[in-house]
């Protein structure tokens, strides 16, 4: 009996992704991020990326970085032009399993004439077009992340999508907290044969149960369902066993930080974190007023002055102003970081009253050693750095890219804290969102790990007037 002849495998239909020039200069590997899909750039987009190579800035940085990865899959003698490029460079370099095309021929895309044709944009989307008519049997579809440029796309009937790559997370309610509320009845299915014991100071649990697998390392739990309420942390996970350590109580006064104790439980946690030396990595987020600076700074003084654990305070931030630019600003380094760091003049004010010893002179000194320990340094000139036993800040971190943030964060040599603060509410940084944060890409990619931890503070702490013009403005 002669065998029925086999179908031929269906294949995945591909796509045609046409990508603008700000999708390169944002993440230059994105060429290399589309599966198996094929990618198409217009001579527009070249040209963008011709026009941005110059400068010091990481926008060309990541123009010539994507010139540079054209130029090796171009190089590479195993295809046409016309009909697509492997997109592979160097033997071991990036690749995929997509083709690339690139624009060898005049398109005159038919556009509405309130579009002038001059416009780069234009041109990319003419092109995007005239490729639609082309192709018909499967998608073509623009990638830029220009909203107005994704907006006149779909007004002319054209797919167009962000580039969702470089997100950590669709939504940032996922985002991991650093902390979590135990249910009700969990010491009736986790307490079972559970060992307690106390070592310096903090007593131990080692629990066994279903909720186990969940725990991350440093992640705090609470349960507030019995007579005293149980604050610790995950301090060892395995499978189904973990073991947690009680936290210290800094909301009482005889365990205040540089004269600061915490007002909610969130900042409690985030206490524990500052001030435990096995830590080296900790992230704060939260809204303006939830304490992430004063904590930080308070935590560092104490840590620095009094203990002699870090020989100083260094504290950086992204120089992203919220209205009009005022211009170049005079002096060092230094003294141009000034104008830049008006929170942290804000808390070392607080810190300052909240020492009531020695009067008016004794403050005085105090101010002028606190000063003295604290150096204030620009973004701009931390690539090579090497920092050893420092305690490091940086602040309003939502602001930088993945890529500045691994910069600074690996700027960390032997016995150095880095502390990262903001608030991904926040963020002034083009072509950045929640999603795509440096600082939502540092939290999800450090969970777990043995020697840093997250906070997430929901609980402003400034003020009525605050409070009130937060929730309902």
């Amino acid at each position: 009996m002669a065998k029925r002849p086999r179908k031929p495998a269906r294949t995945r239909a591909t796509k045609l992704f046409v990508l603008d020039t700000n999708v390169l200069m944002h993440d230059p590997s994105s060429l290399f991020r589309f599966e198996e899909h094929d990618l198409y750039l217009p001579m527009g987009t070249l040209e963008e990326l011709d026009s941005n190579k110059k400068g010091l800035s990481d926008v060309a940085r990541n123009a010539r970085q994507a010139s540079r990865f054209l130029d090796e899959i171009v190089s590479v003698k195993s295809g046409d032009i016309a009909a697509g490029l492997p997109l592979r460079t160097r033997e071991g370099g990036p690749h995929a399993p997509g083709r690339l095309f690139l624009q060898t021929e005049a398109i005159n895309g038919n556009l509405p004439a309130t579009l002038p044709a001059g416009k780069t944009d234009n041109q990319i989307l003419s092109v995007v077009r005239h490729l639609k008519t082309r192709e018909p049997q499967r998608d073509v579809i623009l990638v830029s992340k220009d909203i107005n440029m994704r907006i006149k796309a779909r007004a002319l009937g054209l797919a167009a999508e962000d580039y969702y790559n470089d997100k950590v997370l669709e939504d940032t309610d996922l985002l991991y907290t650093g902390m979590r509320r135990l249910p009700a009845g969990f010491w009736d299915s986790h307490g079972k044969d559970m060992e307690s014991w106390k070592k310096d100071g903090h007593t131990y649990y080692r629990i066994r149960g279903p909720l186990v697998p969940q725990f991350s390392l440093n992640e705090f739990v609470w349960d507030e369902s019995g007579d005293r309420p149980l604050l610790a942390r995950v301090t060892e996970q395995t499978g189904r066993v973990a073991v947690l350590e009680t936290l210290r109580d800094y909301g009482h006064a005889k365990n205040a930080v540089w004269g600061i104790t915490a007002r909610n439980r969130e900042q409690n946690f985030a206490l524990n974190l500052l001030m435990n030396p096995a830590i080296d990595f900790v992230t704060l987020l939260g809204q303006a007023g939830t304490g992430k600076t004063l904590l930080t700074i308070a935590a560092g003084l104490t840590q620095v002055l009094d203990d002699k654990r870090y020989s100083e305070i260094i504290m950086t931030r992204v120089t992203v102003p919220i209205g009009e630019d005022i211009g170049f600003l005079p002096g060092t380094e230094e003294e141009k970081m000034q104008p830049w760091m008006g929170a942290l003049e804000d808390n070392l004010d607080v810190l300052n009253a909240s020492d009531e010893s020695g009067g008016e002179w004794g403050r005085a000194a105090a101010r002028d050693l606190v000063r003295s320990r604290i150096k204030i340094k620009s973004l701009n000139f931390m690539r090579g750095r090497t920092f050893v036993n420092k305690w490091l800040i940086i602040d309003e971190a939502q602001n930088l890219t993945p890529k500045q943030m691994k910069t600074l964060v690996t700027r960390a040599g032997p016995g150095t804290k880095v502390v990262c603060l903001g608030n991904v509410a926040q963020i002034d940084t083009p072509y950045l969102t929640e999603g795509s944060s440096g600082l939502t890409f540092v939290v999800d990619r450090m969970k777990g790990w043995a020697h840093g931890g997250h906070v997430t503070l929901a609980r402003g702490e400034r003020s009525r007037l605050a409070d009130y013009a937060a929730a309902s403005l």
